[in-house]
């Protein structure tokens, strides 16, 4: 119940659920999520760690980026949230200009793919530029 109670707490702010909303797509750098949400850089920093310590959220560091993603635990709990969530956010206005501002922002050439190599979120965020509805590949079925 405790993890449930943490899970909620993390969704309990509109910027949190902006930047979920974003990670349900793959991988981004906070630098990305800074520039499709117009929010301060400390202000996405204090959000991230926040839904991480509510265990929604994992990172990763490479040289002085920092990568975030959807945890991925082994409870079933956590992964029914989290299509839930991408169910209840394509009803709502501003989260899918979010989307749009992602698209673009994978279009222009946002940090995260400006990289030599490769990283694990390009492919579905690729799918998403590509997608003229903002709708991944994946979840076109």
């Amino acid at each position: 119940m405790r993890e449930l109670e943490g899970y909620f707490k993390g969704l309990a702010d509109s910027s949190r659920l902006r930047i979920l909303n974003l990670l349900l797509y793959g991988e981004l750098c906070g630098c990305d999520i800074q520039y499709v949400l117009g929010l301060s850089q400390t202000n996405v920093s204090r959000h991230l760690t926040y839904l991480k310590h509510a265990g929604l959220v994992a990172d990763r560091r490479e040289g002085y980026r920092v990568f975030y993603q959807l945890a991925d635990t082994p409870s079933g709990t956590i992964q029914a949230l989290f299509e839930l969530l991408r169910a209840v956010f394509k009803a709502d206005r501003n989260l899918r200009q979010d989307l749009a501002g992602l698209k673009e922002a994978v279009k222009e050439g946002a940090c995260t793919m400006q990289q030599k190599r490769p990283w694990p979120g390009l492919t579905r965020l690729a799918a998403l530029a590509a997608a003229p509805d903002g709708r991944s590949v994946r979840q076109r079925g």
